[in-house]
C-alpha cells in the first residue's frame, strides 16, 4: 500500500511539473486560445499558478511593472516540497 502511495505521489507531481513546463512552453510560442489542448493545460495549471501569481504580485518582489512571471517557479518549488513532505509522512 505504501508503495502504491508513493507511486503515485512520484507521477502526480512529475504530471502537474510536465503541464506547467507545457505551458511556458505553449505562453513562449503564442499558440492560439482556441486550440483543445492548450486550454485543458491551461485549466489544468491556473488553479496552482494563478493564486502563487496573485501572492508574488502582491509582495514587494511583485509590482504591477513586472514583466516576468515567477509564478511557474515557485510552483515547482511548492510543488517539490509538498511531494517530499507526503513522501516523508508515508514513509
Amino acid at each position: 500500500m505504501l508503495s502504491t502511495a508513493r507511486i503515485v505521489i512520484e507521477y502526480f507531481s512529475y504530471f502537474l511539473n510536465l503541464m506547467i513546463l507545457i505551458r511556458i512552453v505553449l505562453s513562449w510560442l503564442r499558440i492560439s486560445d482556441q486550440n483543445a489542448f492548450t486550454n485543458l493545460v491551461y485549466a489544468l495549471t491556473e488553479p496552482i499558478l494563478g493564486p502563487i501569481r496573485n501572492v508574488i504580485r502582491k509582495s514587494p518582489l511583485g509590482g504591477p511593472g513586472m514583466m516576468l512571471d515567477l509564478s511557474p517557479l515557485a510552483a515547482f518549488f511548492i510543488i517539490s516540497l509538498v511531494k517530499d513532505i507526503l513522501l516523508e509522512i508515508i514513509k
